[in-house]
């Protein structure tokens, strides 16, 4: 595989100091929610409200989270098309256990919930700037 052909360049941003303003907000904000949202997780399962006194397994959900944090570092817009996918599935046991969960206070699936929506906001704003940009720049 010739180097030009492994280095994507529609999956990688342009350097960091050259991005605008916006952009760089945009990426914290995705990055700071994304910890958040782990964080979250963590807490909830296994010192805030586990299922099972202890902490539960039910930690581990928040694994496929930690993934997308080195494309989100990167500036890789392909993690932020599908962590905008990804984030649904949090958004629903969020609904779900603010519905019918027991044990955990009201305020941690509806924070989760928002967290969510904050994120697919950040992630649909980067790829809608990062393309925006793009075409400005050719």
């Amino acid at each position: 595989m010739m180097p030009s052909a492994m280095h994507d360049t529609s999956s990688t941003a342009p350097a960091t100091r050259d991005a605008p303003s916006e952009l760089r907000r945009i990426r914290t904000v995705a990055v700071a929610t994304l910890v958040a949202l782990i964080a979250l997780g963590l807490a909830w399962e296994l010192v805030l409200a586990p299922l099972r006194p202890g902490g539960s397994l039910w930690a581990l959900k928040v694994v496929p989270l930690v993934f997308p944090l080195a494309g989100f570092l990167r500036h890789r817009m392909y993690t932020y098309r599908w962590v905008s996918l990804l984030v649904w599935l949090y958004f629903a046991e969020g609904v779900m256990r603010a519905w019918n969960d027991p044990v955990a206070p009201a305020w941690l699936p509806l924070t989760q919930v928002a967290l969510c929506l904050v994120l697919f906001a950040a992630c649909a704003m980067h790829v809608r700037t990062r393309l925006g940009w793009g075409r400005k720049a050719t």
